[in-house]
């Protein structure tokens, strides 16, 4: 069996707003598959953005919003400065500025509106290249 990443899903109360954060911060677009339901695609994954109003197809209750206190939503960016530049112009909350960290990428963490982090990451040790290249 092959098995590869293909999306992760966050689920929130406004389905518009998150999308908004998003769109934002990656510079990427949005497929709306209805209001209740979104997705932004990079190379890599898709980022599904749900409104709590789909939680009850799956399983009622199973899913909270603005609830997450350990999964870290990650991008990486070509240039984790340029991007900590375009971005501190806006209204975001910064956890972090850019950061090297000891296995190699330079790191940019931020709450999206729901409280959920995100890193924004470059490689920049020649091992961490490496890694990120294949």
């Amino acid at each position: 069996m092959t098995t590869k990443i293909a999306s992760l899903r966050i689920i929130t109360d406004d389905v518009a707003r998150l999308v908004g954060f998003y769109e934002h911060v990656t510079g990427l677009t949005t497929t709306w598959a209805t209001p209740d339901f979104a997705e932004i695609a990079t190379p890599s994954f898709t980022l599904a953005i749900g409104s709590t109003r789909t939680v009850g197809i799956f399983a009622p209750g199973s899913a909270r919003p603005a609830d997450n206190h350990s999964a870290i939503v990650e991008f990486l960016v070509d240039d984790v400065d340029a991007e900590y530049d375009r971005l501190k112009q806006g209204e975001l909350e910064f956890v972090n500025e850019p950061t090297t960290m000891p296995w190699g990428n330079r790191s940019l963490l931020v709450r999206d509106p729901d409280g959920t982090l995100v890193n924004l990451f470059t490689p920049v040790t020649e091992q961490a290249v490496a890694k990120w290249a294949r």
